[in-house]
């Protein structure tokens, strides 16, 4: 995936709590931090946790508008397996798809309103393109704390996406606070690049 003269989209769902937009804030600054122009949108489904919420994040030499028109999305990373799903539409043919494999189900479930799907993951699976399951969860438990997920799916989308490994750890230093805190982020980060990269991805590394 390089971005070249072209704008390179990614879009960011998951669940309120989980995480999403602090993936999208490391993502606009390794993007800066490779030089290239960004452009960022957030949508807050509700302002409690559980609500729907998601990130447009472009990248290119100069980029006019935040908002990822339909059905061209090149990277999708989904928090949760129902948002993959949901989302899935809006990836182009021969895109990349990155899923944590965990189900949460949001209010409109558990009121009754909606049914979860039976199994997201499979339906996934005849997505023409690329599909990244990542066990996001189980690798924070062993980085040192389950809110790590956020940051090993950005390691996953690390390893995809044409911007450095130093880009990434630039920005994931002017993040956070507290040296433990970055230095958890940081672990979590490489554990889940080298878990794609372990599963064959190809990354190509920008300026």
């Amino acid at each position: 995936m390089d971005i070249g003269g072209r704008t390179l989209n990614v879009l960011l769902a998951g669940i309120g709590g989980q995480g999403v937009l602090t993936a999208s804030q490391l993502l606009t600054e390794a993007a800066v931090q490779g030089g290239h122009d960004v452009k960022k949108s957030e949508v807050h489904g509700m302002a409690q946790r559980g609500g729907v919420v998601t990130s447009h994040v472009r990248i290119g030499r100069k980029v006019y508008s935040p908002i990822i028109s339909s059905g061209e999305v090149d990277l999708l990373v989904a928090f949760e397996e129902a948002e993959a799903l949901r989302w899935r539409p809006e990836v182009r043919p021969g895109g990349t798809l990155i899923v944590n494999c965990l189900r949460v189900a949001p209010p409109i479930v558990n009121l009754g309103h909606f049914k979860y799907p039976d199994d997201p993951l499979e339906s996934l699976r005849s997505f023409n393109g690329s599909l990244l399951p990542v066990e996001a969860s189980a690798l924070a438990i062993q980085a040192g704390s389950p809110r790590l997920a956020g940051t090993i799916l950005v390691g996953a989308a690390a390893a995809v996406l044409p911007l450095s490994v130093e880009h990434w750890e630039a920005a994931i230093r002017t993040r956070f606070a507290t040296r433990e805190v970055t230095d958890q982020n940081l672990k979590a980060f490489h554990q889940g690049r080298e878990y794609a990269i372990s599963l064959n991805v190809t990354r190509k590394e920008g300026s």
